[in-house]
């Protein structure tokens, strides 16, 4: 195990970015419609078809585009990544803590379990500062058109991936080996050696894993909109309830200097 590395995940939407990722370029300058007619297209659809919420966003938004004769592909959706507006000190968080880190003698490794768009996130000014981005993503064809989703993460299929840095499994098509059993001193980065960051009753699964085996989990929510993250609380699902505020005078950068102060 690699005692001297941390390893911080982030759920994206209303956790990093400050609305739902396709609200930004991809509703407002692709497709021309209002969030609040995509979404309820999307659950109308998911009702009627016992479909999941996921997989059927990531169906409309292939079918919308389709039907103003827009091509999705990797590049378009990379460019709507650079629209996205992010909560205060987001772009600066990285290498603060990265910087603050080094000093104590330790290594962060950044990874998002998202259940939005890897290829938006990838577009973003904060992209290049994860290991690893796991969410949903497109198949793409011969001339670069989307057409299928490949990868698919809802709030279950999340802790898979938490396994997967637990054990250093990073491939996604290596199914084998990450349900292999591997004792617990072999495992790359122990679930104590991890803080999680999100949101909402959708990262109850990993906040819960992360929790339960001596890591750290953080609920974050913007301005006026705590109810849920103290919910969270409450129900000791996390360990604390704070802004999404990234800057370095705001509660969410004392507590993950708090415990880069305990690991060094």
């Amino acid at each position: 195990m690699e005692k001297n590395t941390i390893a911080l995940l982030y759920d994206f939407d209303k956790t990093l970015s400050t609305r739902d990722m396709q609200e930004f370029g991809f509703l407002k300058d692709i497709i021309h419609q209002s969030p609040a007619d995509f979404w309820q297209q999307v659950n109308a659809f998911t009702k009627a078809n016992q479909a999941d919420p996921i997989l059927s966003y990531l169906w409309l938004m292939l079918l919308k585009a389709r039907e103003q004769g827009i091509c999705i592909t990797r590049e378009l959706l990379q460019k709507t990544g650079q629209t996205i507006e992010f909560f205060p000190g987001v772009l600066d968080w990285f290498e603060l803590v990265n910087q603050q880190a080094q000093a104590r003698g330790l290594q962060l490794e950044h990874y998002i379990l998202s259940s939005g768009l890897c290829e938006i996130i990838e577009g973003t000014p904060i992209g290049k500062y994860f290991k690893r981005i796991y969410g949903c993503e497109y198949c793409y064809d011969k001339n670069g058109a989307a057409f299928w989703p490949k990868t698919m993460v809802n709030y279950t299929v999340k802790t898979q991936y938490l396994y997967r840095i637990n054990k250093g499994i990073l491939d996604l098509s290596d199914p084998r080996d990450i349900n292999a059993y591997m004792p617990y001193g072999q495992r790359r980065i122990g679930f104590s050696q991890m803080v999680y960051i999100g949101d909402g009753l959708t990262d109850v699964p990993c906040m819960r894993l992360v929790k339960e085996n001596g890591g750290i989990a953080i609920a974050v929510y913007a301005q006026k909109s705590e109810d849920i993250a103290k919910e969270l609380l409450a129900q000791n699902r996390v360990k604390s309830a704070v802004p999404a505020d990234y800057r370095k005078d705001a509660p969410l950068y004392g507590i993950v200097m708090q415990l880069l102060d305990s690991l060094k």
